[in-house]
This record gives structure tokens, sequence and C-alpha cells, in this order.
């Protein structure tokens, strides 16, 4: 019989599951959540523990937490498999950014901690539908026509998790503070691999630190099937990744929803909404294409009044939700973003205190949108999450597939308050300047598309 592991991800960000499809995302990780997470029939299982929205210290007490709940209902898991010898079918993924912004390593060292020893663990960062490529352990991010060193782009200077360097070993020193030396980091790269070395993993020991190149999704597929092998006789991996190595160890068929058929998903004829509470250049840019449309109809959230203390979020939100029913009225579909001038703030802390309270006020204005929505788009990792865990109060949901590439779509109960909503989970560092409008165009059931316009029904 084929070795067949349950792939358990310890996602950072809620849009790790940017390429693969129906499968279950955990918002909770208790016991017995974690235990139906790991018999549903997917290969695949992801638990979004948002930690990169949290502080150092939250993060490592939030992914121990998740270690030792996810080692019981393993554990409860195996002793009810009819005999089935189930200990080695598990492999554990720390996904992470592309942009390689993230606790790294605190979370990995975590994992080791609690779920090892591991005899390697690999850092993957290659996200190939976003045009993140790691070549000759090199990270680089595409750009137009340019392939550009990750350290020379706007996601090296993040206030939390900047870093100076592409080359991976590099990185890995400087991020272990010299714990591990570049020289001790292997470069794994399939085209420099034997094709009669069966198994060039078997050798790997002690945890050694790895990185991986890949440039296309050809050189993921082999090294997932090298880790399947070299797992079925023994051997223990952790992987630090993005999402593209996860569609290679998934090895799923085609979405049952093609991409370009989303639109179907959607229940209601009323407009849906956006938020936006990314607030990357990128992410600028696809919020200005959208807001040029006629029948969008932008809401800014004016974000530095409420860092001053000038005014109450429940002022905010009740603006805001009055607004909203006024676009609904024209039969408009609103797009609530955050204001793009830069925030000041005196430390790391204080930075992530507000973001999650932006967050928290974007969750609470979703709470009390009209239940006939017809759709909800969420731009940005941290309000994804928390949309979905407070927002819409999701202890899981089910994943549909993508709308774009890298852009995925979840989808609530028939019994939930808002009935089998369509929510897309669209990261603010992903994605063409068009794509927001794409997004709305295939999602708008209203939308004319013989002439672009929409129409009165």
């Amino acid at each position: 019989m084929a070795y067949s592991p349950k792939i358990v991800v310890l996602d950072d960000d809620p849009t790790g599951s940017q390429t693969v499809h129906s499968c279950l995302l955990l918002l909770q990780w208790d016991v017995a959540t974690l235990c139906q997470g790991l018999l549903d029939p997917s290969p695949l299982l992801f638990i979004l523990t948002n930690t990169r929205a949290r502080s150092a210290a939250e993060a490592a007490q939030v992914t121990r937490e998740v270690c030792r709940n996810l080692n019981m209902a393993m554990a409860q898991v195996q002793s009810t498999a009819d005999g089935t010898d189930r200990s080695k079918s598990y492999l554990i993924v720390s996904r992470s950014d592309s942009t390689l912004r993230g606790h790294y390593p605190l979370e990995t060292d975590v994992i080791t901690a609690e779920l090892g020893p591991f005899d390697a663990q690999f850092l993957v960062p290659a996200f190939l539908e976003g045009g993140r490529i790691t070549q000759n352990g090199m990270h680089y991010i595409q750009s137009q026509d340019r392939m550009i060193p990750v350290h020379q782009t706007e996601f090296a200077q993040d206030p939390i998790f900047g870093y100076q360097h592409s080359f991976l070993p590099d990185y890995i020193a400087e991020k272990t503070e010299g714990r591990v030396s570049a020289s001790q980091v292997l470069q794994f790269s399939v085209n420099q691999t034997a094709i009669e070395d069966l198994n060039p993993l078997m050798s790997l020991q002690g945890n050694q630190y790895t990185v991986v190149d890949a440039v296309h999704q050809a050189d993921l597929d082999q090294f997932a099937q090298w880790v399947f092998a070299a797992s079925a006789q023994g051997k223990r991996f952790l992987f630090r990744s993005a999402a593209s190595l996860l569609t290679a160890l998934a090895n799923l068929p085609p979405q049952p929803i093609p991409a370009g058929e989303m639109g179907k998903t959607v229940q209601s004829d009323h407009p849906g909404v956006f938020i936006i509470g990314s607030y990357v250049q990128k992410t600028t840019a696809q919020l200005s294409a959208l807001l040029a449309l006629p029948q969008i109809e932008g809401i800014e959230l004016n974000l530095t009044p409420l860092q001053e203390n000038e005014v109450d979020t429940h002022h905010v939100k009740t603006q805001v939700l009055a607004q909203i029913d006024a676009i609904f009225r024209h039969h408009h579909t609103p797009v609530i973003y955050t204001s793009r001038q830069p925030l000041n703030f005196t430390n790391l802390a204080e930075r992530l205190r507000f973001s999650t309270q932006v967050a928290n006020l974007l969750a609470d204005i979703v709470q009390q949108l009209p239940t006939d929505l017809g759709y909800l788009v969420s731009k940005g990792g941290m309000t994804s999450n928390i949309l979905l865990s407070r927002g819409l109060n999701l202890s899981s949901v089910q994943l549909l597939g993508q709308i774009l590439p890298g852009c995925c779509v979840v989808q609530t109960s028939l019994g939930h308050n808002f009935p089998q909503l369509p929510v897309v989970l669209f990261p603010g560092n992903v994605g063409q300047t068009p794509d927001l409008v794409k997004v709305y165009q295939c999602l708008s059931r209203r939308l004319d598309r013989n002439n672009g316009s929409e129409g009165a029904g």
C-alpha cells in the first residue's frame, strides 16, 4: 500500500491554503476539533494559528498549545484506527509567508521541541503561482519581467519581521542569530541530484537545516516523492514552507469548481462586501483599480483618529454600517478599506495591538452585515483570520479552491447565520493590479457580462 500521510499544516496566516482545495481549515484547536480534522478524508488539514499577527511570546504559546493538543488528538485517532499503524502517517508543515516574514525560527523550534525529534527541517518558501522562486539558494520575487532578490523588496523592511538576506543559508544564520551558521545549511536542488539516487534524503539526520530550490512545480513534485519515500522508511521531517510545496505533497485532482465558475457559489442576488485591511503597495494598486468602477463605492476607515483615541470604535462602526446600508439601497457594492497613510508606533507591541484593534473593528462590522449578503472578500492575512473566527464565528470552514491564483474561496455551511456564504481570502502581497476587479466580476451576479456593466436584476 502506498504511503499516504495526513499533511497537518500549522498556518500562521489564513491564506496558506491558496494552492489546494477540498479540505478543512480549523480556527480552533481543542483536541475534539483536531480529531475531527484528522479524521476528515482530505489528505490535508490546516490549523489557522494566526501567529504572524501575534507577538513572539504569544506565537510560541499558541504553537505549543496546538502541538500538545495535536499530539493527544493523533494518539486518540491512532487508538481507534482498527489496529492500523498510523504512527508514521503524519507530515507536519509550518506554513508561512513566501516573502520570508513570520516568527522564524521560533515556531519551528517549538514544533521540534513538542513533536520532534526530526531528521531534517526544510525551508521551502517558493510560491510559484505568485512569482516567488528559489534558485541556487537565492529567493526571488517576480516584478513584471524582473526577478528581484527578496531582501530588496518592501517585505524585507517589515517593521516586525524584517531581514537582510535573500540567500537562504544566510537568512537562516541571520534569523537564528548564528546558532545555525550558513555553512551548516544544506542546499537541495532536484536538478543537482542524480536520478539514480532514489532516496537522496535518507542520509539526513540530527535536525539538518536544508533549503530547497524550486523554479517549477515539477521540482517540488519530485522533492515530494523523495520525502514520501524516505518517510515511509522511517525518516521524520519538518517543513517551513510557503504554499506551493503543499500542492506537491497533497497531489490533488483539479478543484471541483473551476476558478472561472466560482460565481456559481453565490446564493444571493444581493451585492457583496469587500474588506481591505492590507496596506502593502500591491494591495493599494488593486484597491485603486476596484474603486474606479462605477458600481463600487468606497468607505475609507481613517486610522489616525483611532490611533490617537480621538474617536471610539463604536462610533466608527455605526457610521460605517450606515454607509453600507445606503450603498446597498443603490444596489452598489461597498468596499471598506483602511487609510493608506503610514502610522508611527513607539514599539512593535503597540503596532500589533493597534492592528488587532482594527481587525476586530472590521470583524464587528461583518457581524452586523445583512445575512443575505452575496459574498465577502477579505484582503489581508490578519484581517481574514479575524473575520472568519470572530466576524463569522467559525470554528472550521470548508475550502472550495481558488478564484484566482493564490486566492482562496471558503464557504459557510447551510445552517450558518450567513448561509452558504462564499468568502474570498485574498493575501495582501498576491496578485496583479486588476485582480480585485476580476474577483468582483466573477462573484457579482448582477454583472452584465456582455457589456461589463451592472444591470437591475
